[in-house]
């Protein structure tokens, strides 16, 4: 998989590249030798097929310019002080080892490959300093390519991998879509090794949260408003609008969902923790109604079905809650072409039938409390769904949904008070129809809970959790 290089990036590098370097001076001031010098116009400015064959004939010289060997610096240690000359010498150095493969293999071979590039990540404070973001550039190609050509990853590549991620997410992180693009085409051409993939993963923190946050304003629902957004099925606005929503555009959120996609490859690893941390799920389904292009939605598919294939148990109930086998059928009706998109479809449909065959109403209750998140779905006000099963929620599991209620119960969902007004019902429902399980109810924390919650600002949940206390001093006087 190959993406166009970042256009501010072929722009800096163009700008570099034109600008005069008094090459000769920096050898008077003994900042490069004489010999580097021949070196660095033996393979400037020339094309491409001699620039190979200059450094192929003798990559030990070269490599020892660029890496240093024993008692000889790199040039960029050398020349540290220099700016223009880093910053002419990162750009050759990344012609270089995105023009000739075979010169990466020689490069990793060096007893310390990376460490004359970690320190310039941290270059300068200056936001505008362009060397960390040239430095970041050549490390991702150069670690890129150094997967491909050894079996396993060595100690140091593992911790240039580290270091580079967390410079990366300094980017995401940016309020300026083109670092925020650099940043994710630089993850997606690391993230070509399992082992890459967990690390990556290891650091979710810092890599995956601004990522995350893209695709929820890109969804219409960042983390910051009301979650209901993504649970209700509904749309907070039309997908013919112009552009996604939170000023997404189309070629940064592909991006960010090739990164999502390529880290789905360890569904096992990441998926619980995606849906547990970031609702993927939801998100993932709100863009689906929202995508505008289909190769958005073919990465969106075929991630689902990695993540839903590799945690059927805890990620199938999720993706019903909120009604992806209904979206399905939708977009079945959409004019579809692409081979892989209508593959993963079926699959993804073929999976979700097999499994709602399968569900009861109380599965589907469940599944609802295991999601974290309270949605007014039709058993929360069903009589006969309590009478019938309020025993069996409570006993189920040794206790373990009235925990889990508790848990949801315990979170003041300052953004979607309604969680809290479903919780109280629920609870007013279980006192009812097994009154004389209210001791183990309580030691789990919902007596205690409904009572403060009778002290909310919202009408609603002191509604709900004043007739759940109610239901508790009702049988505690009979």
């Amino acid at each position: 998989m190959s993406l166009d290089p970042p256009t501010y990036i072929v722009s800096l590098q163009n700008n570099i590249r034109a600008r005069p370097i008094s090459w000769e001076g920096a050898v008077r001031a003994r900042t490069i030798t004489d010999d580097d010098l021949k070196k660095i116009k033996s393979v400037d400015k020339v094309r491409k097929e001699q620039r190979r064959q200059t450094i192929e004939a003798d990559p030990q010289s070269y490599r020892t310019l660029l890496l240093g060997a024993d008692g000889t610096q790199s040039i960029f240690q050398t020349a540290f002080k220099r700016q223009d000359i880093i910053q002419y010498m990162l750009v050759l150095a990344g012609d270089i080892v995105d023009d000739i493969p075979s010169f990466v293999s020689e490069l990793v071979q060096h007893p310390r490959p990376y460490e004359p590039f970690l320190p310039l990540l941290k270059y300068s404070n200056n936001a505008e300093d362009p060397v960390p973001l040239l430095a970041s550039t050549v490390l991702s190609s150069l670690l890129a390519q150094a997967q491909l050509v050894v079996s396993k990853l060595s100690p140091q590549t593992e911790d240039a991998l580290s270091r580079l991620f967390s410079f990366i997410s300094t980017l995401a992180k940016s309020s300026d879509a083109g670092l925020q693009d650099i940043a994710v085409q630089e993850y997606s051409s690391l993230l070509r090794t399992k082992r890459a993939r967990e690390i990556f993963w290891k650091q979710r923190k810092e890599t995956i949260h601004p990522l995350v946050s893209i695709l929820r304003a890109a969804a219409g629902a960042p983390k910051d408003t009301d979650s209901t957004t993504l649970y209700s099925g509904g749309s907070v606005r039309s997908a013919t609008d112009v552009g996604l929503s939170g000023g997404v555009g189309i070629q940064l959120l592909y991006h960010v969902l090739l990164v999502i996609w390529q880290l789905s490859f360890e569904g096992s690893l990441v998926g619980e923790g995606l849906e547990d941390e970031h609702d993927i799920i939801p998100v993932y389904c709100q863009l689906l109604r929202l995508s505008p292009k289909e190769k958005t939605t073919r990465v969106l598919l075929s991630t689902l079905y990695n993540l839903l294939s590799t945690n059927r148990n805890t990620l199938l109930p999720a993706a019903t809650l909120v009604k992806l086998p209904t979206l399905l059928q939708n977009i079945s009706g959409r004019h579809l072409t692409d081979e892989d998109l209508l593959e993963d479809l079926k699959a993804l449909k073929d999976m979700l039938d097999e499994y709602t065959k399968t569900q009861t109403t109380f599965d589907e209750y469940a599944a609802e409390l295991q999601s974290g998140h309270l949605r007014w779905s039709p058993p929360h006000r069903n009589p006969t769904f309590w009478r019938d099963n309020a025993r069996r929620i409570i006993e189920d599991g040794q206790g373990e949904l009235p925990r889990k209620l508790a848990e949801i119960l315990g979170k003041d969902w300052q953004n979607d008070k309604q969680v809290l007004a479903i919780g109280c019902n629920d609870v007013a429902c279980l006192v009812k129809e097994v009154p004389e399980k209210r001791t183990q109810l309580e030691k789990a924390g919902l007596k205690s809970r409904v009572m403060e919650l009778m002290q909310e600002a919202d009408e609603n949940v002191r509604w709900e959790s004043l007739r759940a206390v109610g239901e508790w001093l009702r049988y505690s006087f009979e």
